[in-house]
C-alpha cells in the first residue's frame, strides 16, 4: 500500500464535529468526536469511535448512555477545547465555563451547540486505540440555529 496516496484519500471523507457527554454517580464528562455516523433509520441507530483511554468512556458504559451535540460551524475553539485530554484540561465543564441543560435521561447536554440526541448503547467493538460504540437514538432538542462544523472548516487533521 502506497501510505502517501492511504493518507490523502482517509483525509477526503468528510467528518462533522461534535461534543460527546454523558455522565454518572455525580461525574461529567465530555470530549470532541469527530469518527461518528448514523448507520440506521429504523430503529434510529448511530456509532461512534472513542479512545479507550477516553476518561467519559467509563461513565459511557456505567450509565449506558451519552448525548451528541453538534457543533456550531463558529465553536471551532471550542471543538478544540473539548478535544483536549481531562488529565491536561481538568474538569472541562468548569475549565471552559460550559452552559449545561440536565436532560430528562440525566445526560447533561451542552446548550451553546445546535442540538442533542440522547442515545442508548446496545453494543461495542473494539477498534485498534478505541471502541465503536452502537447506539439507538432515545431524544432529540434542537437548541440553536446554524450550520454544523466540520472537521475540514475546522482545519483540523487526523493522520490518515
Amino acid at each position: 500500500m502506497d501510505p502517501a496516496a492511504k493518507k490523502t484519500v482517509l483525509r477526503h471523507i468528510g467528518y462533522g464535529m461534535y461534543a460527546i457527554t454523558a455522565a454518572h454517580g455525580g461525574e461529567r464528562g465530555v470530549f470532541t468526536a469527530n469518527w461518528l455516523s448514523q448507520v440506521s433509520f429504523e430503529p434510529p441507530l448511530v456509532v461512534v469511535s472513542v479512545e479507550l483511554d477516553s476518561a467519559t468512556l467509563p461513565l459511557i458504559r456505567a450509565s449506558g448512555m451519552f448525548a451528541i451535540c453538534p457543533f456550531a460551524d463558529d465553536q471551532r475553539q471550542l471543538a478544540a477545547d473539548l478535544g483536549r485530554p481531562k488529565a491536561r484540561a481538568g474538569d472541562k465543564y468548569a475549565a471552559f465555563d460550559l452552559a449545561t441543560i440536565e436532560t430528562e435521561q440525566g445526560v447533561p447536554v451542552l446548550a451553546d451547540t445546535l442540538g442533542f440526541v440522547i442515545c442508548q448503547t446496545r453494543a461495542e467493538l473494539p477498534a485498534g486505540d478505541s471502541v465503536v460504540v452502537l447506539a439507538e437514538v432515545i431524544g432529540a432538542a434542537v437548541l440553536n440555529e446554524g450550520e454544523p462544523l466540520t472537521m475540514r472548516a475546522a482545519g483540523f487533521r487526523h493522520a490518515g
